[in-house]
């Protein structure tokens, strides 16, 4: 919702201010010139990325045009969920979570999560039932999980802002093309050399404007997206670190909510009621309120 309104602010401001000074707005509307500008832009879209980018691209603009998922509620969510995951490996074991996580989909434990959540979690777990690897080696082995997520999450916003960054050029294209028309009606009325003269240079004034006034903010919001998602998969790693170096589920979830960003970290207490069932999971914990200490029981535990 504030991508719309800031766009139409930019657009009003730019309009109101050409109507105060007497402007026609009827000069602006070129249709030739949008034409060019935007067709050319579309195609350095097409020729400069792969159908996978293009795809994520089309996927991302409700990022820019939407509310962010990661909020207070989305994360108290997702932490109380793991925070069962380890409940339940520490009674039963590790290896009691082969079934679930094997076939996350059929899980009740992961089936509701999103696809590469599910996969970032199971693998990182059918790692440590494998016995192999140390709390240290998946720490890395997430961290390049991560890295690798968190590139191609970048392409579409780095796809979008070089389409803005070409925009002034491909608006003095067009600029120049018109000049080039104005050269050919030399000689005819001076009415008709300015209007194409000012048709010429409203491709200039479009390219422009699209670049920083349209694009080059939606991709840096589609950037900032990702940015998001990292930090959200950042507090996920954190915690299922701390819980497989020996920490208790309670924990564990503790210190994967410390790496929450601040303005959309849930309390201790809101996450420990969650966890403990004593308000439903992303809803807030009534003020003041406090939760009796429970004893979290052994790994192996009946």
């Amino acid at each position: 919702m504030l991508a719309i309104i800031g766009i139409i602010a930019v657009f009003a401001a730019v309009v109101g201010g050409f109507l105060m000074e007497h402007g026609k707005i009827m000069v602006l509307v070129q249709p030739a010139e949008l034409l060019i500008i935007g067709g050319a832009g579309i195609g350095t879209v097409l020729t400069g990325n792969s159908p996978v980018v293009l795809k994520a691209l089309l996927s991302g603009f409700s990022s820019v045009f939407g509310s962010s998922k990661f909020d207070k509620a989305y994360y108290q969510n997702i932490l109380k969920q793991l925070y069962d995951v380890m409940q339940k490996a520490r009674k039963k074991g590790v290896t009691d979570l082969e079934a679930d996580v094997e076939h996350p989909e059929k899980s009740e434990l992961f089936k509701t999560w999103e696809h590469h959540l599910s996969n970032f979690v199971c693998d990182t777990l059918r790692m440590a039932m494998s016995g192999g690897p140390t709390p240290f080696e998946l720490d890395q082995v997430m961290e390049l999980d991560m890295e690798v997520h968190h590139h191609y999450s970048q392409l579409p916003a780095a796809a979008l802002n070089t389409v803005a960054d070409s925009l002034p050029g491909l608006g003095i294209v067009a600029a120049v093309l018109g000049v080039v028309i104005t050269m050919g009606a030399i000689g005819g009325p001076p009415e008709e050399i300015g209007h194409k003269v000012a048709a010429a240079l409203v491709g200039t004034f479009l390219g422009i404007l699209l670049c920083y006034g349209v694009l080059g903010p939606m991709a840096s919001k589609m950037g900032k997206a990702a940015e998001e998602e990292g930090h959200f998969y950042h507090a996920i790693r954190v915690a299922l670190i701390a819980f497989l170096k020996g920490t208790s589920p309670l924990m564990a979830v503790e210190f994967g909510r410390r790496a929450v960003p601040s303005h959309v970290r849930p309390s201790f207490s809101e996450l420990e009621n969650a966890c403990k069932g004593k308000t439903p999971a992303g809803a807030p914990a009534a003020k003041g309120a406090k939760s009796a200490p429970q004893a979290e029981e052994p790994v192996g535990a009946k």
